[in-house]
């Protein structure tokens, strides 16, 4: 009765290890398997068992039924790990599976020996043949395995409960009724000496309970869920290459992509004037030189992004070959086109508009530079020749190398030099029109225009330019009356303390004021001039720009005989 019992146990443990099998999972818990497999062959210890009619067969359906004492806890303890999310090194799995491995190996070593068991006494009950067996020395190995194996189980379970963890409780409620019904069962019978084990109806059902519930479980597996999802719905293709280019694998719509995967040997190389050989070995070749792991490429109607990556398989991380991901991006290319065409118009639009707003600007700055001009009888004149003269100062820098200025900072400068003498609106007419020397008093006052112009500017642009531009048209506006020795105004700036621009912006206002004729003056001549410019370099002026005055001496003058200078 109780053999006829074990043997459908037997049968029907094999028919779910047969309905797993044809679920063709593509990624399978290990543990999960193991345990499948592993009752089958321990339900069938038992079957042996209620059929031997000799104490050697008896001993050696022992050997298989142990596997339920050594393998099969070993293996539950550590599913209940990896189901609680808890990570194992390799090193503790295998010392753990090494012990359950070492105990088995006793068991089977001492099959023919009085050393695991002394005695083994085969009894006809009816129901089938039960065993009656004596321990031996070493039998005290395998509870002290069990007791430990007990303990750790008992402790993980109580560890998967506390802790707040993604997993399903449900799965791992159905987890611990079973270990703790099969612990318990194990116990009893061990401990009373029962004729017949129910074990094997627990595995079984355990067994029936997973293939069952094997769904549900991995439906809480985000990988398992992600890999199903593109075996069926995925719109990427993935190849794998070797190492040395031999095409190893690819998926089904990686052939869609490229339909030369079909013909293609696995372990060979792709032919390298084909589609296929193209992208592949131009991506790896990309990928080796560190020019890019990617590029866009079009298949067909498709417009496809074709990324190249290292893959390993291995435990040290070490690369085996290279996965290239094809994935189609015609729609969103299409969709980037339209931005892009959109986005160039719209950039266009704000050009024009920057461009009339800068234009205005300008216009408002040149206006009110104009209106302080007027007051002191120079009709605007000195606020365009020093913008131009400036212009002809900073290519001659450019040219020469001096301070290495960029065509940004350069453009900077002779925009911002209409606006050096803004604060001198500020100051009074008995002053700024006086036709004879300033006494110390009004020559006072009339310092105070540099900062009050700085501050003008500030005002003004602040807010409205780029920060570089309102910094520029500040240092030039505040520190262009300052000099190399430090005897200038407003804050006596020594050398290299006063900005470049306002050292440029010192050259072009000084050189037009002796030039130009004033209310106050005759012009000088341009040999006279150019005197006191160079002899200025170093005191009063940045002696690095001697060369470059020199160098455009004959340009400033041509200008200053042109109608435009004049």
């Amino acid at each position: 009765m109780i053999s006829v019992l074990y043997g459908i146990l037997l049968i029907l443990s094999v028919i779910i290890v047969v309905y797993m099998a044809q679920k063709n999972y593509d990624n399978v818990d290990i543990n999960y398997w193991t345990i499948v497999l592993l009752i089958p062959v321990i339900v069938l210890g038992y079957w042996l068992k209620t059929r031997v009619t000799t104490e050697e067969g008896a001993r050696l359906a022992f050997c298989i039924i142990y596997l339920d004492s050594t393998l099969l806890p070993t293996v539950l303890m550590f599913s209940v790990l990896h189901f609680a999310g808890v990570k194992v090194k390799q090193w503790v799995k295998t010392a753990v599976y090494g012990l359950a491995y070492a105990h088995l190996l006793i068991v089977w070593l001492c099959v023919n020996n009085d050393l695991y068991y002394t005695s083994i006494k085969l009894v006809d009950t009816g129901m089938g043949t039960a065993t009656k067996v004596t321990g031996g020395p070493l039998r005290i190995f395998h509870w002290i395995f069990m007791v430990v194996i007990i303990l750790y189980m008992i402790a993980i379970l109580m560890f998967a409960f506390i802790q707040k963890g993604n997993y399903s409780r449900r799965s791992l409620f159905v987890y611990s009724m079973g270990i703790g019904l099969g612990l318990f069962m194990y116990v009893v019978e061990s401990a009373f000496d029962f004729n017949f084990s129910f074990l094997p109806v627990l595995y079984v059902a355990a067994d029936f309970i997973i293939a069952i519930d094997y769904d549900h479980t991995r439906a809480h597996d985000i990988s398992s869920l992600i890999l199903e999802h593109q075996r069926y719905h995925g719109v990427r293709g993935f190849v794998a290459v070797d190492l040395d280019g031999n095409f190893l694998s690819c998926n089904e719509k990686a052939c869609d992509y490229l339909p030369g995967l079909k013909d293609q040997m696995v372990d060979a190389r792709f032919d390298e004037n084909s589609e296929e050989g193209s992208v592949i070995y131009d991506l790896i070749n990309g990928y080796r030189d560190n020019i890019g792991s990617s590029r866009v490429q079009t298949f067909g109607d498709m417009i496809c992004n074709c990324e190249v990556s290292e893959f390993s398989v291995r435990r040290d991380g070490r690369a085996q070959g290279y996965l290239f991901e094809i994935r189609d991006v015609t729609e969103e290319q299409k969709v980037i086109d339209v931005m892009r065409d959109y986005n160039d118009s719209l950039n266009t639009e704000v050009a024009k508009k920057t461009e009339n707003i800068i234009d205005m600007q300008q216009r408002i700055v040149l206006g009110l530079a104009n209106m302080v001009e007027n007051r002191d009888n120079n009709t605007g004149g000195h606020v365009k020749r020093t913008s131009d003269i400036i212009k002809i100062i900073v290519d001659e820098m450019e040219k020469q190398g001096v301070y290495h200025l960029d065509r940004q900072f350069a453009d900077d400068v002779v925009r911002a030099a209409p606006m050096h003498d803004l604060g001198k609106i500020t100051i009074e007419n008995s002053i700024l029109l006086k036709p004879s020397r300033l006494s110390p008093g009004e020559f006072d006052i009339m310092k105070t225009h540099a900062a009050k112009s700085g501050e003008f500017v500030d005002i003004i642009l602040r807010g409205v330019e780029e920060q570089h531009f309102v910094d520029t048209a500040y240092n030039i506006a505040r520190f262009h009356h300052e000099r190399w020795d430090g005897k200038g105004y407003p804050e006596g700036l020594v050398g290299e303390m006063i900005p470049v621009e306002a050292r440029i912006m010192s050259i072009a206002d000084v050189y037009d004021a002796l030039v130009s004729k004033r209310c106050y003056k005759e012009a000088l001549s341009f040999e006279k001039a150019a005197e006191i410019m160079a002899e200025g370099m170093g005191t009063q002026f940045d002696p690095n720009m001697l060369s470059v005055f020199l160098a455009c001496r004959n340009e400033l003058e041509k200008y200053y005989s042109s109608s435009a200078g004049a």
